[in-house]
């Protein structure tokens, strides 16, 4: 088996539609097959899955869409932290967490604090993620550290720097 597999949640609005249901209705409705994968890859004993639920392109959307997406997202972290907990999972938001709203970055900051001691799977949930949104967090990271030791000048840009700065580094 894999350590680590990693899945782009995509197509869920394209499902409502082709039903002629609200967008939001695809997501709700992927839901339960989101935590079939989640509880199937703990009990195989993955190291780590990553679900890529809402990229930086995303803003895009309908804002009555993005909302609904954050509702959801509020109401499912509570829902499925028991499942969390009695499968020994940690979960572990990426991504530039800091820009969503204050009440999603609270209760993604609950189930972290009350997983990180789970020593199953770790689960990392992407959110408002971007590939080259992740490179450029980590070599900003890497310029910041090397500007507060004062070393800016000897700073060398390397592939084990930026994995190091990398939002799953360790």
């Amino acid at each position: 088996l894999p350590a680590h597999i990693a899945i782009i949640m995509d197509g869920n609005g394209r499902w409502a539609k082709q039903r002629n249901y609200p967008r939001i209705m695809g997501h709700k409705a992927g839901v339960d097959p989101v935590r079939t994968v989640v509880e199937t890859c703990a009990q195989l004993g993955l190291e780590a899955l990553t679900l890529y639920a809402f990229s930086v392109e995303n803003w895009k959307r309908p804002r009555h869409e993005i909302e609904g997406l954050w509702r959801l997202l509020r109401f499912y972290l509570r829902r499925e932290l028991p499942n969390l907990m009695r499968n020994d999972i940690q979960l572990v938001a990426i991504g530039r967490i800091e820009s969503l709203p204050a009440p999603v970055q609270a209760e993604l900051q609950m189930v972290m604090d009350k997983t990180a001691q789970n020593r199953g799977m770790r689960l990392n949930l992407a959110i408002n993620y971007g590939g080259r949104t992740e490179l450029v967090d980590a070599v900003n990271a890497m310029l910041d550290n090397a500007r507060l030791e004062g070393n800016l000048d000897a700073l060398e840009i390397t592939e084990e720097g930026i994995t190091e700065h990398l939002y799953t580094s360790g």
